[in-house]
């Protein structure tokens, strides 16, 4: 199977993480970043965000997204970079062009799709931005997207602020929309021959994922179907953190059937009555269900509650920090890994999902422009050329 090459015009989350998916495939992945301007540090900013493990430009927030990929920095504001992008499509022959900056900024970088697809045609193009090219000027952060689609609206504890989730889901899901786009791209060019043109907008990504909340209010929902509900579920009932002895437990119950299995353990036989049989009549005595259940865990060891839930098979758990999580025995050996220059094992995030022949083990993040050297003496520039270009801010 051939081997892709992913050309990714990419800095913050959203995107390197889509392409850390193609990386992790065995794919080759350029991440190409701007020369320095002279107005800040140079290169993606989150090169400079969290902690220094191995030098300035490559610290702790940047490291996991940007594994097993190569960096070159080129000046696409300068016509001669433009045609060096031109070339490195041709001569690399790449599969797939990426970008995350706004739309507006497209002709003027000559990465537009239709520039670069008349350098090679079966070329898949692939752009995130804040709201999609029909909004070319509008920037936008996973926060702010959070902001404006909803998300804090349903999150946090009923009588508090809105909240901002505590993972980037946003970021996330638009690069796992890029990587699904991409993948059906590549299948419908195998079939025709022909590129494509994908854009994600971060906010109809995220708004996609309303699915539980924007329809009801043409069911004429009330207020409290589409707000924060705290760590409940607005409709299974009950679904919720319950303290015990030594901590706090989860537990959901997602049927009648795990209700009555539920009340069948001896323990909580005291929390059913006939109202309660049904989960809309557990919506009615919501507030009693949890204090109920609340009074019986309390008064004994998360362990013996769990194993009394799982005899029962009612979904439930302990809350885990994330120390806990990267010992779970479904996921300890299904990390993913990289060594530090010095030697040290980085333990990462696993794949998403296990597929064959992908790649557990990846190399270290690059430096900032590790590899401009490399790659154009790949597509044919001698050191003279180079030389010319690295003088003239070209390239860095």
């Amino acid at each position: 199977m051939k081997r892709r090459t992913v050309l990714s015009m990419e800095q913050a989350l959203s995107l390197p993480y889509a392409t850390l998916r193609f990386a992790q495939l065995g794919w080759r992945v350029i991440r190409i970043e701007a020369t320095p301007s002279g107005a800040g540090l140079p290169g993606d900013p989150n090169r400079y965000i969290g902690t220094r493990v191995a030098g300035d430009d490559r610290r702790s927030y940047f490291i996991a997204p940007n594994v097993g990929k190569e960096a070159i920095a080129l000046n696409l504001k300068d016509p001669r970079g433009q045609a060096l992008l031109a070339r490195l499509i041709r001569e690399l022959d790449v599969d797939v062009f990426c970008c995350n900056t706004v739309p507006s900024r497209y002709r003027g970088l000559g990465i537009a799709p239709a520039t670069l697809r008349a350098v090679k045609p079966d070329l898949i193009w692939a752009g995130i931005s804040a709201m999609g090219p029909r909004y070319p000027d509008a920037a936008g952060y996973d926060p702010v997207i959070q902001a404006m689609a909803g998300y804090m609206e349903v999150t946090g504890e009923r009588s508090g602020p809105p909240m901002l989730t505590g993972i980037p889901v946003i970021d996330l899901k638009a690069g796992d929309e890029v990587y699904a786009g991409v993948m059906q791209a590549l299948l419908e060019r195998h079939e025709t021959g022909n590129g494509a043109e994908i854009h994600v907008s971060m906010l109809q990504a995220a708004a996609s994922w309303l699915i539980t909340v924007l329809p009801l209010i043409d069911f004429d929902c009330q207020p409290a179907e589409i707000t924060r509900a705290g760590n409940e579920h607005r409709k299974f009932i009950p679904t919720n953190v319950y303290p015990t002895r030594d901590g706090y437990v989860f537990l959901a119950i997602g049927s009648d059937v795990q209700w009555r299995r539920f009340t069948e353990i001896a323990k909580f036989a005291r929390v059913a009555n006939e109202v309660r049989r049904t989960n809309e009549g557990r919506h009615a005595e919501r507030e009693a269900i949890h204090a109920d259940i609340a009074a019986v865990s309390s008064a004994h060891m998360a362990d013996e509650i769990l194993a009394d839930l799982r005899g029962a098979m009612i979904p439930a758990t302990r809350i885990h920090d994330i120390h806990q999580v990267r010992e779970l025995g479904p996921l300890s050996d299904r990390l993913t890994r990289t060594v530090m220059p010095d030697g040290r094992v980085v333990r990462m995030q696993p794949m998403a999902v296990d597929i064959a022949g992908a790649q557990r083990e990846l190399g270290f993040a690059p430096q900032y422009g590790q590899h401009t050297r490399s790659v154009l003496a790949e597509v044919g520039l001698g050191n003279d050329e180079m030389q010319a270009l690295f003088g003239a801010g070209v390239v860095a």
